[in-house]
């Protein structure tokens, strides 16, 4: 029997640095992930009816390119459409996803496979439709350093205020699932402490998937799998480097007043419920926002995004364009039928 297990939260949450961990432990693969559900579910009307073993069988491809092309090579993984039919007890994209990861264990000798992609937690009903149990680890971290992060990352949202809708909705989320998941399958980890106290939060990971502790995930920094994964961007580079104990509270510097205000009238309330306390003591946005300047929050967002990419790594953006590229043909070639 195969274990499951999914990472779900929001990037830029110290998710990579708790994967690497993971993939020290004996027994697990943790490949990084090429967001399979995320980037394929928008997709699936361009497959047509996936009972048509065609149809199915362009989706399986497509999903073995896109894993094959992935930024961070799955080393010792040799994904193929008919491997991954074979293994398919029924035709959806939620079946391939577990084929997929399952395949990633089995040939590199692992008995559990850790999925990194924290989007995941939109489709874990469809996901456990397949007949999968995944253990769930919930990684949070002070929405305010996230934002901080993904402001100064290759992806993600730039403008503080769309930075704050999205991780408020993660979180809820993440504690929806949680609410209707069964105890011993959902483990909450923050990032404050998984930074601060790495060995314990790691034994009582492996406590809760009942798997035997190694001091190896201290040393992931020293692992193949970090140095592999640094080269594939920089947004990466820190696991390459021991834990950063004191990588906390850093908006207090790197926000504006303003942005922290922002933050805080759109996700107060959330990040309190998680333990997080509000940094201003009264908010000149207590009234909410008005259309207007919603339009001009989402306006300014698509500007620094586009601005961001002008001035980033040509060697970054050049790793991520054969996944892109592959999806743009996607969405470009004529439906099944129309050919």
């Amino acid at each position: 029997m195969i274990q499951a297990v999914q990472i779900i939260g929001t990037q830029r949450s110290g998710s990579n640095l708790l994967r690497v961990m993971m993939d020290e432990l004996p027994g697990v693969a943790a490949p990084h992930p090429p967001h399979i559900l995320q980037r394929f579910e928008p997709l699936l009307p361009l497959y047509g009816e996936l009972e048509n073993p065609a149809n199915f069988r362009r989706l399986a491809t497509d999903i073995c390119s896109l894993v094959n092309l992935n930024p961070v090579s799955w080393e010792g993984v040799e994904l193929t459409p008919g491997l991954l039919l074979r293994e398919c007890r029924r035709p959806s994209l939620y079946d391939l996803f577990r084929a997929v990861y399952e395949q990633a264990a089995v040939q590199t000798g692992a008995t559990c496979w850790v999925c990194k992609s924290m989007k995941n937690v939109f489709y874990a009903a469809d996901i456990e439709q397949t007949g999968l149990q995944p253990f769930y680890i919930y990684l949070y971290r002070d929405g305010r350093d996230v934002a901080l992060s993904f402001k100064n990352a290759i992806v993600g949202e730039k403008h503080v205020y769309v930075i704050a809708q999205a991780w408020k909705n993660d979180q809820e989320a993440c504690l929806a699932l949680q609410r209707r998941t069964p105890a011993p399958r959902f483990l909450c980890v923050d990032y404050e402490t998984l930074t601060a106290e790495p060995q314990q939060v790691m034994k009582n990971v492996c406590d809760f998937l009942h798997l035997p502790y190694t001091d190896r995930v201290l040393e992931y920094y020293k692992s193949r799998e970090s140095a592999h994964t640094a080269t594939a961007g920089r947004m990466w580079a820190n696991v390459t480097r021991p834990v950063l104990k004191n990588n906390t509270r850093k908006f207090v510097d790197g926000l504006t007043p303003d942005e922290i205000a922002i933050f805080e009238a759109v996700a107060g309330d959330t990040l309190r419920s998680l333990g997080y306390s509000s940094y201003l003591s009264e908010n000149k946005y207590g009234s909410g926002f008005m259309p207007a300047q919603i339009e001009w929050f989402a306006s300014e967002n698509a500007r620094m995004k586009e601005a961001f990419c002008s001035r980033a790594d040509p060697e970054d953006l050049r790793k991520r364009e054969p996944q892109a590229e592959l999806l743009r043909q996607i969405k470009n070639r004529p439906a099944p039928g129309a050919e």
